[in-house]
């Protein structure tokens, strides 16, 4: 079987889009997959970008499929859609474009880990039916891998001491052309506890990793994984692997009690909870 170090080379040099590789990420990805499972398990990268991720996988012998809009600016340049499919054609990934409308084509416990890597993110509303219609597609017993930036990186808590916004640039939201696909909520671990919880699912592992280094000076790189170490929840991102119970179902909805619990004590809840009863005479 070919060696991770290779196989993260031989990605590298196959980039579809010339630009940066986290190579960091994909090697903790890898390794973490290869913890729980063993080539050929089958894997379900859903938000997988142009592939590099997904693409290590397929060399280390795992059955590899994706899925993606492509529409991020520069998937939309001119011929970058079609460098990112042929890149998924020669690593023998299944590459699936997805807009929302179309019927995702998979099987029902088709697959052994469903990963989300910097996903949740960008989600513009609660990821709870998505979520909920994804793990359908993993055989009870598999496992979901997520990563999302962590909310509260030690870097963010720095620029907002020093009065700098712990936000995407604005220069990047002001000149992005069309709908923006920044962050739109970022995650801290309460909230990745909170998400296993709603969706029934067991916690295996959930920690801080470094995933952005480099936006770290590299002369204070050596001290940030030191101080980061000890203090781990000021890490950049989170990483949370849960497995699917057997006999998992979904749980879509809460009882109007359960609602109020959580938003009773909000008042524009509560006005509109009076409206929606009001309809329902």
């Amino acid at each position: 079987m070919m060696t991770l170090k290779k196989a993260i080379e031989v990605v590298r040099k196959n980039l579809p889009v010339e630009g940066y590789m986290n190579a960091a990420k994909g090697a903790n990805i890898a390794r973490t997959v290869l913890k729980y499972l063993k080539p050929p398990a089958k894997i379900l990268d859903f938000g997988a970008g142009r592939g590099d991720n997904t693409a290590i996988l397929s060399m280390l012998g795992f059955e590899c499929s994706a899925c993606d809009d492509l529409r991020e600016y520069w998937h939309m340049i001119p011929g970058n859609r079609e460098k990112i499919l042929n890149f998924a054609r020669k690593f023998n990934i299944r590459y699936c474009v997805i807009d929302g409308e179309t019927k995702l084509p998979f099987e029902k416990s088709e697959f052994d880990i469903l990963m989300m890597l910097d996903v949740l993110e960008h989600l513009h509303n609660s990821p709870r039916d998505l979520v909920n219609e994804l793990l359908e597609f993993v055989k009870p017993g598999g496992y979901f891998l997520i990563t999302v930036p962590n909310a509260v990186h030690l870097m963010k808590r720095i620029r907002v001491v020093l009065g700098r916004t712990n936000l995407p640039s604005f220069e990047y939201y002001y000149w992005y052309p069309g709908t923006c696909k920044s962050h739109i909520r970022e995650y801290v671990r309460d909230d990745l506890v909170k998400l296993c919880k709603y969706l029934s699912l067991d916690i295996l592992e959930l920690h801080g990793c470094h995933h952005m280094l480099d936006a770290v000076p590299a002369f204070l790189r050596p001290l940030w994984v030191v101080f980061t170490g000890i203090l781990t929840s000021g890490r950049d991102s989170w990483l949370l692997v849960v497995k699917k119970k057997l006999g998992w179902t979904p749980k879509k909805s809460l009882s109007q009690e359960e609602l109020n619990t959580i938003f009773g004590h909000y008042p524009s809840y509560l006005e509109f909870s009076v409206f929606r009863s009001d309809l329902g005479r």
